[in-house]
């Protein structure tokens, strides 16, 4: 194993404090419990909105704190969820009168951590709505998870419910525009290669040279199917395929389309595969709207890809237009 750490134990806390030393403008660290929020929180009269999940998949959760996204991160050990107590002192932390959203990927320990950290705040008198993110159509159960995996849809719900919050949004508009963000995307992944979770010092799997697996999950799970690499355009269609037809998107959708690093790819394949990807959309009659292209939701050093399509209205394109602030997202500012 090579990696540019110190200690394993000591992972977590040394790159949060890094992001302090990095951002002191946008961000505010705590330690023991571990928990990210905007500078400067809780913004009074402000609807707040809070996520989480195991670190190492940076620049998610941690980087998207700030304005016009979300008012605190929760970062759980490599590749594990965040406790109770550090998403209830979070959600305390950035509360500022008008409630708090949780925005939760649907892998089985976030979801119970976070809905016990819910009812600890709402004993506090902290109005606490939570959605539940499951946009992964690779396969229906996976190791982590009872039902679809919460993957790229997470980044988008985040920014579109920070920009309604920044807005005046009230507690279940906020919500509102998760759920919407939820129901109107679709994700799916692969692996060229796998990664190695420093706690454990080996790979999470085994592929071949001539190798990869479609459907991956970031936690290095299983997908749907092993076999040989094929080239760029190949496994864009593989992954879009089920991708357009579980929604199901229709001719004149206005998309926009999510092309994701899994941490090892370099941006000029993400580029090769986002040329596939709009000419897949201009076949289909879909209209690609919006894009974000780059390393957002990683796996540590996995290389592979993922693909979200989030079907646009009005609605959606002005939040997504609004100004946003963060260490790892930032325009209209």
């Amino acid at each position: 194993m090579k990696k540019l750490i110190n200690a394993v134990d000591d992972v977590v806390t040394e790159a949060l404090q890094g992001m302090q030393a990095a951002h002191p403008d946008l961000i505010e660290i705590h330690l023991d419990p571990n928990y990210v929020v905007r500078r400067g929180a809780p913004v009074e009269g402000q609807v707040a909105v809070v996520s989480g999940g195991g670190s190492g998949h940076e620049p998610m959760h941690n980087g998207y704190v700030g304005l016009g996204m979300l008012s605190g991160a929760c970062p759980g050990a490599v590749f594990t969820s965040p406790t109770p107590d550090q998403i209830y002192e979070c959600t305390r932390r950035v509360n500022g009168g008008r409630g708090v959203v949780h925005v939760v990927k649907n892998y089985t320990g976030d979801v119970m951590n976070f809905e016990l950290a819910a009812e600890m705040a709402r004993a506090d008198g902290i109005e606490v709505e939570a959605v539940v993110i499951n946009d992964d159509v690779a396969v229906q159960d996976s190791l982590y998870t009872a039902g679809r995996r919460g993957v790229g849809a997470t980044v988008l719900a985040e920014k579109l419910a920070g920009a309604r919050a920044e807005a005046g949004g009230s507690l279940g508009e906020v919500a509102a525009v998760v759920r919407k963000v939820n129901d109107n995307a679709r994700s799916m992944g692969m692996a060229l290669t796998p990664c190695t979770v420093p706690a454990a010092g080996k790979p999470t799997f085994e592929l071949g040279d001539d190798e990869m697996e479609i459907g991956i999950g970031i936690h290095g799970e299983p997908g749907r199917e092993r076999m040989e690499l094929e080239t760029a355009d190949r496994i864009v269609d593989r992954l879009m395929g089920p991708i357009l037809e579980d929604l199901p998107f229709r001719s004149g959708d206005r998309v926009l389309a999510f092309v994701n690093g899994m941490g090892g790819t370099p941006l000029i394949e993400l580029y090769i595969v986002t040329r596939r990807v709009a000419r897949v959309l201009e076949e289909r009659g879909l209209r690609l709207e919006r894009s974000l292209v780059g390393s957002y939701i990683t796996s540590l050093e996995m290389a592979g890809c993922s693909i979200t399509l989030l079907r646009l209205g009005d609605e959606l394109v002005r939040l997504w237009d609004a100004p946003v602030h963060t260490p790892a997202l930032r325009w209209g500012v």
